[in-house]
């Protein structure tokens, strides 16, 4: 082939509740802007990744389930770069999400890793109760609740679909930001090379005053304690100015911005190519 080759991997539709259609955009989109700058682009499915697929030059990705991410990893480790690599969205699972954070001590949520069929101490209540491994998929996967019982109820319902762990959170009061950054590269302020925020919309804003350049420092270190180059999440600001991280995961939709999120994300996309290339 005369142009380089490369992959885009659709995000799995059980992985994209009320989301699919946005996750799949930003994906074309970024597909797109590759296109224009000289690579040859196949859209898939994660289902169809097949060994006898011709070796791509290279594969931006925004699929989660851990078995598509053994089988990409395959080709990580034959030198193809994968954006984001296989174990940077394995990372984002919040078991790991949680060690990794400690290990480079990374500011965040206070949580609490527990058993689903065992008996917990909950603590201080209204608590958060989400599944240990992947984001939120479906009713259930996170829960607010306000009384014990509501947390063993939570507890029990994610036992009876097979999930072992869950994290306990502690339910912080402010306003509930959202954000998007892209590459682990530091601004002289310290922020990701690209960043942008907003507020949920699901809220009643109280506009608590806080630095923006503080939350882009703490995600650009939790990303890259992470490995992740493209990534979004939440993060609360509490009356008194704080900001509390509450959450990050591989390549969200960027709906907001997805016009210029999607050609910065083709051009770092593009640099990472193209070192393989040479």
């Amino acid at each position: 082939m005369s142009e380089p080759y490369c992959w885009g991997i659709f995000r799995e539709q059980e992985h994209s509740p009320g989301r699919e259609n946005d996750d799949a955009e930003i994906l074309r989109l970024t597909g797109k802007h590759l296109e224009a700058r000289g690579f040859q682009v196949t859209f898939k499915t994660p289902e169809e990744i097949g060994p006898a697929d011709p070796r791509p030059l290279g594969v931006f990705l925004m699929c989660e389930r851990l078995e598509i991410l053994d089988r990409l990893h395959a080709l990580e480790v034959r030198g193809i770069p994968l954006v984001n690599s296989p174990r940077a969205v394995l990372n984002t699972y919040r078991e790991r999400m949680i060690a990794l954070f400690d290990e480079a001590n990374v500011a965040f949520i206070e949580s609490r890793l527990v058993a689903t069929d065992a008996r917990n101490d909950v603590g201080a209540l209204p608590v958060w109760v989400k599944r240990a491994d992947v984001h939120n998929t479906q009713a259930g996967d996170v829960t607010f609740a306000s009384t014990r019982e509501g947390v063993t109820a939570a507890l029990e319902a994610l036992a009876a679909r097979g999930i072992r762990r869950a994290v306990i959170q502690p339910n912080v009061e402010g306003d509930l930001v959202k954000f998007y950054g892209i590459g682990a590269a530091a601004r002289s302020d310290g922020a990701p090379g690209w960043f942008r925020w907003f507020y949920h919309k699901e809220q009643r804003v109280a506009g608590h005053p806080f630095e923006p350049a503080q939350l882009a420092r703490a995600v650009r270190r939790a990303a890259l304690a992470l490995g992740l180059d493209i990534y979004g999440g939440d993060a609360i600001v509490t009356a008194t100015g704080g900001v509390v991280l509450l959450d990050v995961n591989a390549w969200p939709s960027f709906a907001l911005f997805r016009e210029e999120a999607a050609e910065r994300i083709a051009a770092h996309v593009a640099l990472r190519f193209a070192g393989a290339s040479r």
